[in-house]
């Protein structure tokens, strides 16, 4: 049986050179040009194994959320709603800023300005952080419930904080803020935290 042509290129290496140029560039700021040359592959190489742009955008945000991004699913993992606070501020001060990486997160640098043509990616990421919102102020709800987080607190404001927050780090870190001043604004952040430092 003749078997199938094996692709020429590395698809894991391709898809981080994508993720890397989408981080920079944006989604509508990133070329298809930009896409090949960085990838090492032609048009057709790109199509066949990825679709469209559109679609290997997609792939670039998942794979952001694995690597670069996990650290907003690990902090939900820790043990207390102030940990998960500090976890996120602090995660994000360090992942914004790592040297030899793009400044700021993907999901809010990549469609800050959207064209009608891009809008599908916009709701997507929309999407994407609405999720985040959502999976935080479930964690924070189970925290108020096992008596961790304060009966008066409001998990959903909070959440919403805490992502404005985060937000607000990656812009001023694609804006050139120094790590160590990050940390301060996240230190500053969470001193408003139900309970105090505890």
């Amino acid at each position: 049986m003749a078997r199938g042509r094996p692709r020429e290129f590395d698809v894991d290496q391709a898809l981080e050179a994508a993720m890397r140029l989408f981080w920079h560039g944006g989604y509508e700021g990133t070329s298809l040009s930009d896409l090949t040359e960085a990838m090492g592959i032609n048009r057709r190489s790109l199509y066949a194994a990825f679709g469209n742009k559109e679609n290997l955008f997609r792939l670039a945000v998942d794979r952001y959320l694995q690597g670069p991004g996990a650290f907003i699913a690990e902090a939900l993992t820790e043990p207390t709603a102030r940990g998960v606070a500090e976890r996120l501020l602090h995660g994000a001060a360090d992942a914004y800023t790592m040297p030899g990486r793009p400044h700021g997160c993907l999901l809010v640098q990549g469609a800050l300005a959207c064209g009608s043509d891009a809008e599908p990616v916009c709701r997507d990421l929309a999407a994407r952080r609405a999720a985040g919102v959502v999976a935080l102020r479930t964690r924070l709800e189970r925290a108020q419930a096992s008596g961790d987080l304060s009966p008066d607190a409001d998990p959903d404001a909070l959440a919403r904080y805490l992502t404005a927050v985060g937000q607000g780090i990656s812009v001023q870190a694609t804006g050139g803020a120094g790590r160590a001043d990050l940390h301060r604004l996240a230190d500053q952040a969470l001193a408003i935290w139900p309970g105090g430092r505890h």
